[in-house]
C-alpha cells in the first residue's frame, strides 16, 4: 500500500507502510496510518507501530509485519479481511487518485493526525511517565540531602575515609536485610560475577573516597562544579582505549573545561587537595563506567542488586585502608569532639548521610533501567545543578559573578556534551 504523499521527513517516498513502520519509525504519517495490531491489542494495548519497534512481541502480528498476513480493510467496502491491500478498490482508488471514495475517506491532509485508538497503551504511558518523574524527584531530593548532611557531618568530624566507609557499610546493611525478608529477590551470582566485579568496585572505591575528601576541604559546590568535568575525563579515557568520538563530542569538551578552570580559578576557598579529590574522583568514576560497561556484558544482575554487590565489595576493599589511613583512636576523638559541638543531633547527621547516600545511588540505578542514558545524563546535570544551589543557599557560600559564570558555563557544557555523545 502507497501512501498519498511523500513520507514529511523526506525519506522512502515510495516506501509501503509496511516498511514505513518497521524500518522507518521516523514517518509520522506511517506511524499513525498504520493499522492497530490485529492480534493483542487488547491484552498488551501495544499498536502495530510499537510491536515493530521492538521487533514484535507475537509471532502472528511479526508475520502481518513481514509477510503481509491478513489485515482489516480500512475504507470499510470489504465485510472480511484481504490479504494484500492493495486489492482493496477503495484503496487504490485513494493512492491512484489521491483522492477520497466519496463514502468513506476524508481528503489526505499530511497534518492529519487522528487521536489515539488504544486508551490502555495511553494510561501506560502516563503511569510509566509518573514513575520516571517520581524517580527523578527522589534521585535529586536524596541526593541534595546527603550532600548537605555529608558536609555538616565533615565540618566537625573531617574523618572523610571513615564517613565513606559508614556510608557504603550502612548501604550493605540495607541490601542485606532487604534479601533476607524478600523485599528485593537476591540475585544469582557466581565467582565469575564477583571476578568480574572486582575492578568497577576498585574504581567504585577510589572515586567515593576522593569524593569525600573533596568536600572535607572544600565548598560541596566547587566539589561538583570539579566534578562536571566528568565527560572530559570520559573522552580522554575512551580515546586512550581507541574508541572515536565526532567533533561535535571534542567541541563540546571546550565550555566544560573552561568553565571548571574559571571557577577554579576564582574560587574564593580554594584548596589544592579538595580540587584533586574531585579530579580523581572523575577518573576514577570514568573508569568505573567503563569497566562496568565491559565486564557486566552477558550479567544478569542489573539495577539495585547491581548496585547492593557494587556496594558490599566497595566496602571490603575500603575497610582496610579506612582503619590504615585513620583508625579507631582518632575516631573515638573526633566523635567526642563532635558531640560536644553539636550535641546528639550529630548521630543523626551522621544516620541521614549514611542512608542518604545509599538511597540516592540506589535511585539512581533503578531510574537507568527505565530511561535512556541520554535522559539519564540529562538529569544527572540537572541534578549537579540542584546540589550546588541548595548548598550555596543552606551554607551562605559566598560566590563571586565571575565564579558563578564559570559553574554556569561548565554546566552548559555538560548538557551539551550529553546532546553531542548521541
Amino acid at each position: 500500500m502507497k501512501l498519498a504523499k511523500d513520507c514529511r521527513a523526506g525519506k522512502n517516498p515510495m516506501a509501503t507502510m509496511h516498511e514505513m513502520a518497521y524500518r522507518a519509525d521516523h514517518c509520522s504519517i506511517a506511524v499513525r496510518r498504520f493499522p492497530p495490531c490485529i492480534t493483542c491489542r487488547f491484552q498488551s494495548g501495544h499498536s502495530t507501530m510499537a510491536v515493530a519497534r521492538k521487533r514484535a512481541h507475537c509471532v502472528r502480528m511479526k508475520k502481518a509485519l513481514l509477510l503481509g498476513a491478513p489485515l482489516p480493510c480500512k475504507q470499510g467496502s470489504h465485510p472480511g479481511r484481504v490479504h494484500h491491500l492493495s486489492t482493496c478498490v477503495n484503496v487504490k482508488a485513494y493512492n491512484e487518485a489521491g483522492k477520497p471514495d466519496s463514502l468513506h475517506e476524508k481528503p489526505y491532509d499530511a497534518t492529519y493526525e487522528p487521536e489515539v485508538e488504544d486508551e490502555h497503551a495511553t494510561h501506560s504511558q502516563i503511569r510509566r511517565n509518573i514513575k520516571i518523574g517520581l524517580y527523578f524527584t527522589a534521585w535529586w531530593t536524596f541526593n541534595v540531602i546527603f550532600n548537605i548532611y555529608n558536609k555538616k557531618v565533615l565540618n566537625v568530624f573531617p574523618y572523610p575515609w571513615f564517613t565513606s566507609m559508614l556510608s557504603l557499610a550502612t548501604g550493605s546493611l540495607i541490601m542485606i536485610a532487604a534479601w533476607i525478608t524478600g523485599i528485593v529477590e537476591p540475585p544469582n551470582v557466581d565467582w565469575d560475577f564477583w571476578k568480574a566485579l572486582t575492578p568497577v568496585a576498585l574504581a567504585h572505591t577510589v572515586g567515593h573516597v576522593a569524593a569525600t575528601v573533596s568536600m572535607s576541604r572544600v565548598a560541596v559546590s566547587f566539589t561538583h562544579i570539579i566534578k562536571s568535568a566528568e565527560p572530559a575525563f570520559s573522552v580522554f579515557v575512551s580515546r586512550l582505549l581507541g574508541e572515536r568520538f565526532p567533533l561535535s563530542v571534542y567541541l563540546s569538551l571546550i565550555p566544560i573545561i573552561g568553565g571548571c578552570a574559571l571557577a577554579a580559578l576564582t574560587e574564593l576557598n580554594f584548596d589544592m587537595t579538595g580540587f584533586m579529590g574531585a579530579m580523581i574522583s572523575n577518573l576514577a568514576f570514568v573508569i568505573r563506567n567503563i569497566c562496568s560497561k565491559q565486564a557486566m556484558k552477558g550479567k544478569k544482575v542489573k539495577g539495585i542488586n547491581y548496585y547492593g554487590c557494587l556496594t558490599i565489595l566497595s566496602l571490603a576493599f575500603l575497610a582496610p585502608f579506612a582503619f590504615a589511613m585513620e583508625g579507631p583512636k582518632l575516631w573515638k576523638e573526633g566523635w567526642s569532639r563532635a558531640i560536644q559541638t553539636v550535641g546528639p543531633n550529630f548521630k543523626w547527621w551522621v544516620l541521614a548521610q549514611s542512608v542518604f547516600y545509599h538511597l540516592y545511588n540506589q535511585v539512581s540505578y533503578m531510574s537507568l533501567q527505565e530511561i535512556s542514558p541520554l535522559t539519564f545524563s540529562i538529569g544527572n546535570t540537572m541534578k549537579r545543578v540542584s546540589v550546588i544551589v541548595s548548598s550555596i543557599i543552606i551554607f551562605h557560600i559566598p560566590v563571586r559573578p565571575i565564579n558563578a559564570m564559570g559553574a554556569a558555563i561548565a554546566i552548559l557544557g555538560t548538557f551539551l556534551y550529553s546532546q553531542a555523545k548521541q
